[in-house]
């Protein structure tokens, strides 16, 4: 396939040409768990509760994507900088390293989670009820950690390399196996949750090993080559200097999440039905800001590393103005079409209004968070970690902590619409 080059042609043409592929294949890695959730939702007599029982899940979810974002986002725009600056050695030990640690972290998790997860999901606010199907389901998910954890951590080097087609194919054949797998697992085999959890697991092992398979196969010096993987204590500094505020700002913001799923649990099974609903259709809207994100931080670092500062204020400005353009196209008609959507998920119409609550108050918006995200992505591309991952927790962790822990709690504030 056609690689971009980041460093020549046109600016916006190249970016959408890197955003896009990116996008699909976020869009389509999102199907892993929300295809999971159209199932389970159409379960005869549990659907509602076991749907929002899934979705006590995701914060664990997002946790092990963080650790998987601390060493791919933390090691491909090093990587991109290395390619810039002609220096394939150096890019290679820093996949290596990002390749390794991906391995150890993922049994590290694997482990803490299948002695843990009983605990943390009744933190997370899953009743009696809900736990019932929570556990089999996360406990199985658990099994994937791994594969699950080198396709999303290793696709950001082959994004790198200019490749954001083919990563966005090895996330295509691994949904379409879960579109394919789910109905057989849940229903013809009768396995339901359970069955919902060995689809995606089997899906995620497909897409990492055809992840794995295009950093083998690809030629020259920066091939993934398992006889060379090893951990390079200097390289590993330097990833962890980009990937520990990424992946700590990760984790807090999934922390805060949870603390509004817990103020969101406190209204009972319906407002929890459509609250995850809800979350399933934003995360393709805030799918759209990250691939404007990745594609900026690809393009930044690389120029940033060949030297040419000009080019790099001239990628800011479009990535910006682009991911603003669509993530709004793309929230309106989150909201329009939103009762058809939230349908898909659940047939209870009740299920449904509760969703269209939070889409009405939260998906309109998600253009400033393109704006500060897509701002961070140039950050990040030229080095600087700290600051915008604190400009990132004081706005959307720090904030909406202060307002449930304050406002949301007086009688006349204390409804869905205040969370």
């Amino acid at each position: 396939m056609k690689r971009i080059d980041f460093e020549n042609g046109t600016i916006t043409g190249n970016i959408l040409g890197a955003a896009l592929p990116m996008l699909v294949a976020q869009i389509l890695n999102l199907l892993y768990n929300i295809v999971d959730r159209i199932y389970i939702a159409r379960i005869p007599e549990i659907g509602t509760a076991a749907l929002g029982a899934v979705g006590l899940c995701f914060p664990i979810i997002v946790i092990i994507t963080a650790f998987s974002n601390l060493f791919g986002t933390g090691g491909a725009p090093l990587f991109s900088i290395f390619r810039g600056k002609k220096d394939p050695d150096t890019a290679r030990r820093i996949m290596n390293t990002s390749f390794t640690m991906l391995c150890v972290c993922a049994v590290i998790l694997m482990a803490v989670g299948f002695l843990f997860a009983r605990p943390i999901l009744i933190l997370f606010g899953a009743s009696a009820e809900a736990i019932v199907y929570a556990y089999p389901y996360m406990m199985l998910y658990l099994i994937g950690t791994l594969p699950s954890m080198i396709a999303v951590g290793m696709n950001p080097f082959i994004n790198a390399q200019g490749y954001s087609s083919i990563g966005m194919l090895s996330v295509a054949i691994g949904a379409g196996t879960n579109l394919v797998l789910d109905p057989l697992f849940i229903f013809a085999l009768g396995l339901g949750v359970r069955g919902a959890a060995i689809a995606t697991v089997i899906s995620q092992c497909i897409s990492a090993a055809l992840v794995v398979r295009c950093l083998v196969k690809e030629t020259g010096p920066l091939r993934l080559d398992f006889r060379q993987l090893k951990i390079y204590p200097i390289k590993l500094k330097q990833i962890m200097q980009v990937g520990i505020p990424a992946g700590i700002q990760g984790m807090l913001f999934s922390l805060a999440n949870v603390t509004v799923q817990s103020s969101v649990n406190s209204f009972g099974e319906v407002i929890m039905a459509g609250s995850s609903a809800a979350i399933s259709i934003e995360q393709f809207i805030y799918s759209n800001i990250n691939a404007f994100y990745q594609a900026n931080v690809a393009f930044t670092s690389q120029n940033y590393g060949a030297g040419d500062y000009r080019r790099i204020k001239k990628i800011a400005m479009i990535s910006v103005v682009t991911g603003v353009v669509t993530t709004e196209l793309l929230s309106v008609l989150a909201v329009y079409f939103g009762p058809q959507l939230l349908g898909i998920y659940s047939p209870s119409a009740e299920v449904v209004a509760a969703g269209m609550v939070r889409l009405r108050w939260i998906a309109l918006f998600y253009g400033l968070d393109a704006i500060m995200d897509v701002i961070v992505g140039s950050l990040r591309g030229v080095g600087y970690n700290i600051l915008p991952m604190l400009v990132t927790l004081m706005g959307a962790c720090a904030s909406r902590l202060i307002w449930l822990s304050t406002v949301f709690r007086l009688p006349a504030y204390h409804r869905i619409e205040m969370v």
